[in-house]
């Protein structure tokens, strides 16, 4: 029985892993550092924080870890500021929960600020009553603690509340932290879509069957 939802951003309620799949090598590049490849993959489960830290010593970059996070976000933020859009069906899906009385709270690795603009200028801010970042609850997704304090703000148990992620490593932590857990299909991550769709207690490609999907979590 659903009481509760928490909600990824990226790749989830908003269309907006391309931004990140290039802004960290952006930022080496206009300091003159060639990036790996697949920079954007390795980073893609750490937190902002780790991130930086990652690129720091990876790269001897100067900077300090909070420069470095600062750099990142000032590519990044004019993005969701002013370019990124909800993913399919997303406003569709909100208003139905809204109207099913279900509380809902977003679980970000993304920065406040980020989350904030963007939802403000989509107007989604309103359907959540608050956002979580992996920074200042402290850990990536990696670990439970994002959602078990989402959990906690609702005021109800993870086996009561329903977490929906497009990464198959978040889901796999929320899952193990006995949250249900649904997940959804994101180009960015499509490697992982076989095992997200065994793992997940509910699979979708979007979040365009609110009757559907809800009939499942209920």
């Amino acid at each position: 029985m659903i009481k509760g939802a928490i909600f990824d951003m990226d790749g989830t309620l908003l269309d907006s892993m391309p931004v990140w799949a290039n802004a960290s090598t952006q930022y080496l590049n206009d300091l003159g550092i060639e990036a790996e490849a697949n920079l954007a993959e390795i980073l893609f489960c750490m937190s902002m924080r780790e991130g930086a830290e990652y690129v720091r010593g990876k790269y001897r970059v100067p900077q300090d870890v909070d420069a470095i996070i600062a750099g990142v976000n000032a590519i990044v933020y004019e993005a969701y500021e002013k370019e990124v859009q909800p993913k399919a069906g997303v406003r569709e899906f909100l208003e139905g929960l809204k109207q099913a009385g279900i509380p809902m709270v977003v679980a970000t690795s993304s920065d406040r600020e980020m989350a904030e603009a963007a939802f403000a200028r989509t107007g989604l801010l309103p359907y959540f009553r608050e956002i979580f970042t992996s920074s200042e609850v402290g850990a990536g997704k990696s670990k439970p603690d994002i959602y078990v304090a989402a959990a906690k703000s609702l005021g109800i148990k993870p086996e009561e509340t329903w977490t929906f992620e497009d990464a198959l490593y978040a889901t796999r932590t929320a899952k193990a932290a006995g949250f249900c857990t649904v997940g959804l299909y994101d180009v960015s991550s499509a490697k992982d879509q076989e095992e997200l769709r065994d793992i997940a207690d509910i699979y979708v490609n979007d979040l365009t069957d609110f009757k559907g999907i809800f009939e499942k979590m209920t």
